[in-house]
C-alpha cells in the first residue's frame, strides 16, 4: 500500500470522531464543562471552592450545638459522612494549591518551613480557643449553674485530674469535645511536605501511600494517644490522612488545570446511586451493615475515628458528584453566596470563632429552654458574628494589599526636576 494511502487512512478515525462530535455539540460542551477544574486560569482563587468550605464551616457550627432542631437539616442526616470529611478534603486541596509551588521551584527548607509555620498557627489557635472554651464553661457553671456542661465536652478531667489535664492539653493528648479538628489539621500539615513531594512525582503514588497507611492504621488500630484519658484521638490522623492526601492530589491536579478524576458518565451515575442509597439508609435508620461483623471494623462499620470505608466512599462520591454538576458550579457564582464565600476565604478565623461561639450557645441552651425560634436567633447570631469577622479580616487584607501596592509603586514616582522638594520649599 502506498505511503500516501496510509496517511490518508490514518486521518479517517480522527475525521469520524470530529464528525461525531459535531453531531453532538451539546454533549461535548457539557463534558467540557464537567471536566473543568475548580481552579480558574491565572492566579486568582476559585470562589466555588471557598463556597464549599464556607458551607462546611456553617454545617460544623450547627452540629457543634447539639440538640438544636436545625441540626436535623445538616448533611450527616442524609449520608454516611458529614462536614468533617468535607473540611479535611478541602484542607488538603488548599494545601496542594497553596504550598506545592515552593517545593517544585525553590529551596526545600523554606518550602517546608512555610507549611510548618502554618501548622504552628493552627496549634496556637487551638490552644487559645481551648482556653477560652474552658473559661466559658467554668463561667457557666459558676454564674449560670450549668453543671451539665462538665460532662458534655470532656471537661471533667480538668477537675478530677487537673495536673494531668494541664500536661495533656498542650501535648494535644487531652482535647475538649468539639475541639478535635484543629489538632488533626496541625498534625497533617506537619507531614504535608512529604506528601507534596510524593504527589509532585506521582498522584497515584501519593494516594497509594496514604491508602496503605489507612489500611495499617485500621488493621492494627494505630492512633495518637490520649492523656490522661485512655484511648486515642477522636480524629485519628493515621486514618484521616487518606482523605487529606486525596485532597492534596486534587489540588496538585488543579494547578495543572485538570481534575484528579476526570468526568466519566458511568462513575458519575454510580456515585449518584451510592449517595441515594446512603441517604435512604440513614433516613430509614437501617443501622449496622448486614454481615459487617465478619469484616474488619473499619470496612464494615460507620466508624468515624478510623474513617470507615462507607464514610470514605460517601465523602468521595459526594465530592465527585457536586464538582461534576454544572448547575451547582454555576449557582455558587451567584451573589447570594458571597457571604459564604467570604467565610470560606477566612476559614481558620471563622472556624475558631465558631468553635468558641458554639460553647457559648451550648451553655445558654443548658441554662434556658429553647425552641425553633430561639434556636434560629442563637444560631443566626453566631453565624452573623462569624461573617462579621470574615468581612473585617477581608477588609484588612485588602487594605494591606493596597498599601503594599503603593509602596511598590512609590519608588517609580520620583519628583520632577521643575518642582522643588518639600524641604526646599519650606
Amino acid at each position: 500500500m502506498p505511503a500516501g494511502a496510509v496517511r490518508r487512512q490514518s486521518k479517517r478515525p480522527r475525521q469520524r470522531a470530529e464528525a461525531a462530535g459535531s453531531r453532538r455539540p451539546k454533549l461535548t460542551g457539557e463534558v467540557q464543562a464537567l471536566n473543568a477544574p475548580l481552579v480558574p486560569i491565572g492566579h486568582g482563587r476559585d470562589q466555588r471552592l471557598d463556597v464549599f468550605r464556607g458551607l462546611a464551616l456553617i454545617t460544623i457550627f450547627i452540629n457543634h450545638v447539639p440538640g438544636n432542631v436545625y441540626e436535623l437539616l445538616t448533611s450527616r442526616n442524609f449520608g454516611f459522612s458529614d462536614a468533617a470529611e468535607a473540611f479535611v478534603l478541602m484542607s488538603g486541596i488548599a494545601v496542594g494549591l497553596a504550598y506545592s509551588r515552593g517545593f517544585s521551584a525553590g529551596p526545600m527548607f523554606s518550602a517546608c518551613m512555610r507549611v510548618w509555620r502554618r501548622a504552628g498557627v493552627l496549634y496556637v489557635t487551638h490552644i487559645v480557643s481551648s482556653v477560652i472554651a474552658i473559661a466559658l464553661v467554668a463561667a457557666g457553671v459558676l454564674f449560670l449553674g450549668t453543671v451539665e456542661m462538665i460532662g458534655k465536652i470532656n471537661f471533667a478531667r480538668l477537675l478530677d485530674q487537673p495536673l494531668q489535664a494541664m500536661v495533656g492539653i498542650p501535648l494535644l493528648g487531652h482535647q475538649l469535645g468539639y475541639f478535635n479538628i484543629l489538632p488533626l489539621y496541625a498534625v497533617l500539615l506537619v507531614i504535608s511536605p512529604l506528601y507534596i513531594l510524593i504527589g509532585l512525582r506521582s498522584r497515584r503514588a501519593l494516594v497509594g501511600v496514604a491508602l496503605l497507611v489507612w489500611l495499617v492504621a485500621g488493621m492494627f488500630r494505630l492512633n495518637m494517644p490520649n492523656y490522661p484519658n485512655p484511648g486515642g484521638w477522636f480524629f485519628n490522623p493515621f486514618s484521616w490522612q487518606l482523605i487529606y492526601a486525596i485532597g492534596i492530589a486534587g489540588g496538585l491536579s488543579m494547578l495543572e488545570k485538570r481534575k484528579l478524576v476526570p468526568f466519566r458518565a458511568w462513575l458519575f451515575w454510580a456515585s449518584t446511586a451510592f449517595l441515594v442509597f446512603s441517604c435512604a439508609w440513614v433516613q430509614l435508620r437501617v443501622g449496622a451493615i448486614p454481615g459487617g461483623d465478619a469484616l474488619p471494623f473499619f470496612i464494615g462499620t460507620f466508624d468515624k475515628t478510623f474513617v470507615s470505608l462507607p464514610r470514605l466512599l460517601h465523602a468521595l462520591a459526594l465530592a465527585y458528584v457536586l464538582t461534576n454538576v454544572a448547575w451547582v458550579m454555576a449557582l455558587f457564582r451567584h451573589p447570594v453566596f458571597r457571604p459564604i464565600e467570604l467565610m470560606g476565604k477566612n476559614g481558620l478565623a471563622v472556624f475558631a470563632a465558631g468553635s468558641v461561639l458554639a460553647i457559648v450557645l451550648q451553655v445558654l441552651r443548658v441554662r434556658f429552654e429553647t425552641d425553633f425560634v430561639s434556636d434560629a436567633v442563637l444560631l443566626g447570631g453566631g453565624l452573623a458574628i462569624q461573617y462579621g469577622i470574615a468581612r473585617f479580616l477581608s477588609a484588612q487584607k485588602a487594605l494591606a494589599g493596597k498599601k503594599k501596592a503603593l509602596a511598590t509603586e512609590a519608588p517609580y514616582h520620583l519628583p520632577s526636576a521643575g518642582k522643588p522638594r518639600l524641604s526646599e520649599s519650606a
